[in-house]
């Protein structure tokens, strides 16, 4: 008994080793992830419309206020046409007179060439009879002559004869010279159905008088359409800025905004843009609605805003039938990216910011620190190179062990 406490006493027994600390891990796996991008934004209209009006002509109607949703083709404003209507009226009464006149041209202008032709007719029927006469008359004075030589009529008949010959071809070149002014009429004037020179110019000129007077018409027609204003889009009015009595000037006197659809602008650098593709799919939320949000697609990718910026724009376009989306709302954007394959780990692996290292655990247990390399990340998981697949990893980088510590898995 003596000898058992004398035992007891002397020897003591060894402290134990504390336990080593328990981290949870997860095995690298083989695989694929969709990442997506994180960006800021605001909505904006799919379109904004000034509306301006070139006409003079003070407003008599106004039938929509600001905020009011309005559809394309619905009127929103008639301006005053009566001074209008009574130009109209005047432009064609105008034409009307100028095709009178040009009817009355065409008549004169072919009476004019009637008139010339049967100037040509007389005027050959003259130089025919006065060349007729003439070789009557000439023809006499060569029997007189030889009458005269035999000295059966006196040199007196024949003197006259010679006088009549000489008077005769006065008279055909007379009717010579007739004629051929009546043919320059004749070409001056043209011929009935193709005239041309003086008549055919004045008849065109008549013409277009008309044709003036007409498109002055039309132009009243196209001002008096003009004069309803009609919404080009289904919108929402922003700004009104016309009266009933006001003139529109040079001001622009109604803003529509196109709502439906509508725009997200995210804004990101050049490394956040690098990876977007048009077509790809985006999920925007906004704080002032809550947690649901609404489906887009890319539809621009924009380069840098300002010039020597690092601003860059992404565009997404989505549906906005209840128009909860108003323009100027701040918004999230989560916009997906092309999809990575590799070696997956959970992103609460990473022991940095950059994303640079992790902690993997050794065949021993023990703790070692690796540099990798994030190729992509979806939130949750992110794929690297520097590690092989089956490689335990410790799930929380930020857990308190450190190189060369033994721990016990979970």
């Amino acid at each position: 008994m003596a000898a058992g406490l004398a035992t007891g006493c002397g020897g003591g027994a060894k402290p134990k080793a504390p336990a080593p600390p328990t981290v949870k891990t997860a095995l690298a796996q083989t695989g694929t992830i969709y990442p997506k991008e994180l960006l800021p934004g605001l909505i904006a209209p799919f379109q904004n419309v000034a509306i301006e009006s070139t006409l003079s002509e003070p407003a008599i109607r106004i039938d929509v206020q600001e905020g009011d949703r309005v559809h394309r083709g619905q009127v929103i404003a008639v301006l005053d046409i009566a001074d209008l209507k009574a130009q109209l009226d005047a432009d064609l009464a105008q034409a009307q007179s100028d095709s009178a006149g040009a009817t009355h041209t065409l008549d004169q202008g072919q009476l004019t060439i009637q008139q010339s032709q049967q100037s040509v007719i007389n005027a050959q029927a003259s130089l025919a009879q006065a060349r007729q006469t003439l070789a009557k008359d000439s023809l006499d004075l060569s029997r007189y002559a030889q009458l005269l030589a035999k000295g059966y009529i006196a040199q007196q008949q024949v003197a006259q004869q010679t006088a009549l010959v000489r008077n005769d071809q006065a008279a055909v070149d007379s009717a010579v010279a007739t004629l051929r002014s009546a043919n320059e009429a004749v070409t001056a004037n043209g011929t009935i159905g193709n005239p041309s020179g003086l008549q055919a110019s004045s008849v065109s000129q008549a013409l277009a008088l008309q044709k003036v007077a007409l498109a002055q018409a039309d132009q009243i027609r196209a001002s008096i359409v003009k004069a309803t204003i009609y919404s080009p889009i289904d919108g929402v009015v922003v700004n009104r800025n016309l009266n009933v009595g006001e003139y529109p000037g040079t001001r622009q006197i109604f803003t529509l905004q196109q709502v439906d659809p509508i725009y997200a602008i995210l804004h990101a650098s050049g490394t956040q843009v690098a990876n977007v593709a048009v077509g790809s799919s985006a999920k925007i939320v906004a704080s002032d609605l809550g947690p649901s949000g609404l489906t887009g697609r890319v539809v621009g990718v924009l380069n840098e805003v300002n010039p020597g910026s690092t601003d860059f724009q992404i565009k997404v376009l989505m549906p906005n039938r209840l128009q909860k989306l108003r323009p100027g709302m701040a918004i999230e954007g989560n916009v997906a990216l092309p999809a990575v394959s590799g070696v997956k780990i959970p992103q609460t692996a990473f022991l940095d910011d950059n994303h640079s290292s992790v902690m993997i655990v050794g065949d021993d247990s023990t703790i070692k620190t690796v540099k990798v390399q994030e190729t992509g990340n979806d939130g949750t998981t992110a794929v690297v190179t520097g590690l092989t697949a089956g490689t335990r990893i410790v799930s929380d980088g930020q857990t308190s062990v450190g190189d060369g510590q033994k721990v016990a898995v979970r």
